[in-house]
């Protein structure tokens, strides 16, 4: 027992079943030899069986209390006090050696903008295996045509694959969060609608655009781009609705939005 108390204001549910922490280090792909970075190690669940296996892992922690918990208890581990959205990731990787292995127990509250920044530095990074709300990670994994397929769908599935690996009870952690949880396994790799010189912030703000007005058809949703560029879309595309289109149709009308920048 650490006497470490969660603290709501940090999002901290602590993992304390043993199978569950396994499963999640298990199905991390890295070798011996990898740099493995901790998102949010908290008192240690998983970092206990991440140390032995990688003498490269890098946690990366918020709370202070935890901090000087893990240096104590693991002092072989290289522990950080930050905050895991101010984190540089070109500079670890320059450091530790890259691609980076991501692995972590999410906090609910930011776990679309730590994936974005993941996705910020997709050619850094070899793979991430999260546990997350499971109402986010099947919005990760969803297809065209479902009603949980959205911005971060596509954003996800034009940088990685994603994989619902298993669903976690609430009741293996302390306190009980108010929803289920989820492991998904992200595997860094661009779409093959992408080209090198693609320009994924534009093509992501083409996404956002679109699924912001999900009910109305993309001639209605994108008339400030298609007006501001002087374009019309083409029919049948003008009258689809975002839902509709696969993350390779997302490429394709942001290259028609702006031929000369995508």
């Amino acid at each position: 027992m650490t006497g470490i108390q969660p603290r709501k204001r940090l999002g901290q549910h602590f993992l304390h079943d043993r199978n569950i922490q396994l499963k999640i280090v298990d199905a991390l792909r890295a070798g011996p030899e990898a740099h493995v970075a901790e998102i949010g190690p908290g008192t240690g669940a998983l970092t206990t069986h991440l140390a032995p296996r990688f003498p490269r892992l890098t946690a990366i922690e918020v709370d202070e209390r935890a901090v000087t918990h893990l240096q104590e208890a693991l002092p072989g581990v290289d522990v950080r006090l930050m905050d895991v959205l101010d984190a540089d990731w070109p500079a670890l990787a320059g450091e530790k050696g890259a691609p980076i292995h991501v692995v972590g127990n999410l906090p609910y509250n930011i776990t679309s903008p730590i994936v974005f920044a993941l996705l910020d530095h997709d050619t850094l990074m070899a793979e991430a295996v999260l546990m997350m709300q499971r109402e986010v990670a099947e919005r990760m994994v969803a297809g065209p045509g479902s009603k949980t397929y959205g911005i971060l769908s596509v954003s996800v599935q034009l940088q990685a694959r994603a994989e619902l690996l298993f669903n976690v009870s609430r009741n293996v952690f302390f306190p009980k969060p108010d929803v289920e949880s989820s492991v998904v396994r992200l595997t860094f790799r661009r779409h093959e609608a992408l080209a090198p010189g693609d320009d994924v912030a534009f093509l992501r703000s083409v996404v956002r655009t679109g699924f912001n007005q999900r009910r109305k058809t993309l001639r209605n949703s994108l008339r400030a781009l298609t007006a501001a560029r002087g374009i019309e879309l083409p029919e049948p595309l003008a009258g689809l609705r975002p839902e509709t289109l696969s993350p390779a149709d997302f490429v394709a009308l942001a290259r028609l939005l702006a031929p000369d920048t995508l």
